[in-house]
């Protein structure tokens, strides 16, 4: 796997730095930040530069303001939490280009941090328009990408900018992380190598199965996709989510995994309910079905034989990559399954990656998220990349 140049291979002292972070963060009914992990992950590499006397010029986008400035998405707050973590003063900007940001910024002294405004009040921002981009960067004399969460999208700050600035184009320690748990750790991973994958979809996740079973030693399926292969081995699924188009795509990976040796599990009983109301959050009657589950019933989580299947997979494995829940753990009743897997991962001596998504949000709310080895910050990205896909965040960067 091609590794990138980092902050740590160039001298960025006394430059005027753009750096490409992702607080993209949600808030609360009160307009306060309700979860922070962003911006965490972004200070390493904020403290790096400003310690080394870099001028550091922070864009971000947050929300979908569809190329038009709207407040409800503006990043000033986001200022006032960044400042407060990061225990120094950090100069909020009203725009990302024009005047008014090339007079912010030189007014910077040697280890200053700005903030630009929502670089998607522009509508150049995610059309990648040169326009757009080539007045980005007239505001910096190096690059740095440090938003895994977006390196799969060709944006103006993500990705057009950098063909307009001459200086270093190099990644942050985020994105350097994210790089070697999702690609070397996965490339060359400390054997046995198990996949976990849950979610809705076979077919969100059919390329990154086909290239997982090129490199895993054993894959486990949960949540809904589960039901489509069931489909496929000839099984009732009753009124379970699935996806009856997609039986020839599970049948050909089936044979796939076969055919390379890898153990490739399904759940052998599930959680199955007559009602489910996810807007409510509620579900009717639950029981356990092993095997066929009949009209009116469709299941919502692995049932405990499964549990206990997975667990000790799990717990046989020196490196485990986990992407999707095994069913609606948004709803109490039927989180058994995902935070029982959950606490196994985090449990065992081993490499533990968290690919992205509702994973993140799973094992967090499980308890153990502080418990596993790395959890990434992408979501789409992190699939893309796993499928083997070149993210346009990344490959504008200088190859170490």
């Amino acid at each position: 796997m091609a590794s990138v140049k980092t902050i740590k291979d160039v001298n960025l002292a006394g430059q005027r730095v753009f750096v490409r972070v992702d607080f993209n963060v949600p808030f609360d009914s009160e307009g306060k930040i309700s979860d922070d992990t962003r911006i965490m992950g972004a200070l390493p590499t904020i403290k790096h530069l400003s310690e080394q006397g870099a001028k550091v010029i922070l864009a971000s986008h947050l929300g979908r303001p569809k190329g038009e400035k709207n407040l409800k998405y503006t990043l000033a707050p986001v200022a006032v939490a960044l400042a407060e973590r990061l225990g120094k003063d950090v100069t909020f900007v009203e725009d990302c280009v024009g005047e008014v940001a090339e007079k912010a910024v030189e007014a910077m002294s040697d280890g200053d941090v700005v903030l630009l405004e929502n670089a998607r009040f522009h509508k150049g921002e995610e059309k990648n328009d040169p326009e757009f981009a080539q007045s980005l960067s007239k505001l910096a004399d190096a690059y740095v990408n440090d938003a895994f969460g977006t390196a799969h999208r060709a944006h103006a700050t993500t990705a057009g900018i950098a063909k307009f600035i001459s200086g270093p184009k190099v990644s942050g320690f985020l994105i350097e992380k994210e790089l070697n748990f999702l690609g070397d750790k996965t490339a060359k991973p400390e054997r046995p190598f198990t996949v976990i994958l849950g979610g809705a979809k076979v077919s969100d996740k059919i390329t990154v199965i086909e290239a997982l079973l090129e490199k895993c030693d054993t894959m486990l399926i949960g949540g809904a996709m589960a039901y489509t292969f069931a489909l496929a081995l000839g099984r009732t699924v009753g009124d379970s989510l699935s996806e009856p188009d997609k039986i020839e795509t599970a049948k050909a990976c089936l044979a796939k995994a076969e055919a390379k040796g890898v153990k490739f599990l399904l759940p052998v009983d599930n959680l199955i309910t007559n009602k489910l109301d996810f807007g409510a959050g509620t579900v009717g009657e639950t029981k356990i079905a092993e095997g066929n589950i009949e009209d009116g019933w469709e299941g919502v989580d692995i049932g405990p034989k499964t549990i206990e299947l997975y667990k000790a997979e799990v717990a046989n494995s020196k490196t485990v990559l986990w992407n999707g829940p095994m069913g609606v753990f948004e709803i109490a009743d039927c989180a058994k399954g995902t935070f029982a897997v959950a606490e196994s991962v985090a449990e065992t001596d081993c490499i533990s990656i968290i690919g992205g998504g509702d994973s993140v949000k799973a094992v967090k709310n499980s308890g153990y998220g502080d418990k596993v080895s790395f959890i990434s910050t992408g979501g789409g990205a992190s699939l893309e990349f796993l499928e083997g896909k070149t993210l346009p965040g990344v490959a504008v960067l200088e190859q170490a």
